[in-house]
């Protein structure tokens, strides 16, 4: 019997930055029915555009009395018999934290799948990158990139990453403030326990959480049969099983009462989960992805991106 899987070559950020400006570049259409997505166009990603300190300008009102006087526009004032203030919009953008892991189980790729874990992970990581560089918003990547608000953050994120190649199975979040947002994006293939206890302190720090596991469909559909010897991308370790088959039940419920128990465990942390398969289109998890970073209410739902 043919292989099913094998381990791939780290994919390079030049390659994976021009799939995904054309995956980021579907997005505005899917969302097209969205009402936030005028608001994302003018004022950023979430659309928090009201009047306070900033550069552009925002609208004319009515003065009212008390207010200084420095503020009135005196030459859109001279165009009737009213006296008129130029409000200037409050630039409002905030921090979204990207990490994408690059261990050695990310290289994973069956038969089923067009490409592996790795490839698909930094596609989306660096498409979210585009589109919040659009929207004005600064992006940063722990350990890799100190925060930046610039058109070309996708591609300076892309180059701080293929000098910082971290195999880390996660990152060093004791920079990231209250209140930024963190997005994560592995297969979080160990055991539910090990992930709650990484995730539940930074969650208590008022960290916003947005968790995108990626799963190749043999993970999930575990189609081997016959002899079959299973090997342990981190450690080299080996399994043999005579009877592969047989392990089908069992195994699939393990993985996916793992995933169900990390789901939920994030729910209760008012953490987002969402599940992305290699085999399906990377613009389904950009969307849900941008969906729970919008705040469109429903946070601490696990989603399926598939």
């Amino acid at each position: 019997m043919a292989a099913i899987g094998q381990a791939t070559e780290a994919v390079g950020t030049t390659p994976a930055l021009a799939r995904a400006r054309q995956r980021a570049a579907y997005v505005p259409d899917l969302l097209v029915e969205a009402h936030r997505v005028a608001n994302t166009v003018i004022a950023g990603w979430h659309g928090r555009r009201k009047r306070g300190i900033g550069e552009n300008f925002w609208q004319f009102r009515p003065y009212v009395e008390g207010e200084s006087l420095s503020r009135i526009d005196w030459r859109r004032s001279a165009r009737d018999d009213n006296t008129y203030v130029r409000d200037r919009e409050w630039e409002a953008a905030h921090t979204v934290w990207l990490w994408c892991d690059s261990s050695a189980s990310m290289l994973f790729k069956s038969s089923l799948a067009p490409v592996s874990k790795q490839s698909r992970a930094m596609v989306i990581l660096l498409a979210v990158a585009e589109i919040l560089a659009r929207s004005g918003e600064r992006i940063a990547s722990p350990g890799v990139l100190e925060p930046v608000a610039a058109r070309n953050a996708a591609e300076r994120l892309a180059a701080a990453i293929e000098l910082h190649r971290d195999k880390a199975h996660f990152p060093d979040v004791s920079q990231i403030n209250r209140h930024s947002d963190l997005v994560l994006i592995s297969d979080f293939l160990d055991p539910a326990e090990a992930v709650i206890e990484r995730l539940a302190p930074i969650a208590k720090r008022g960290i916003r959480g947005h968790i995108l596991e990626i799963c190749d469909p043999v993970e999930e559909v575990f189609p081997y049969r016959g002899r079959t010897e299973f090997i342990d991308p981190e450690t080299g370790g080996k399994l043999t099983a005579g009877r592969a088959e047989t392990l089908n039940e069992e195994y699939r419920r393990t993985y996916l009462a793992r995933r169900e128990g990390i789901a939920e465990s994030l729910r209760r942390l008012g953490w987002n989960f969402i599940t992305h398969h290699t085999d399906q289109p990377a613009s389904t998890a950009l969307v849900a992805l941008h969906t729970h970073l919008s705040g469109v209410p429903g946070g601490g739902v696990r989603e399926v991106a598939s």
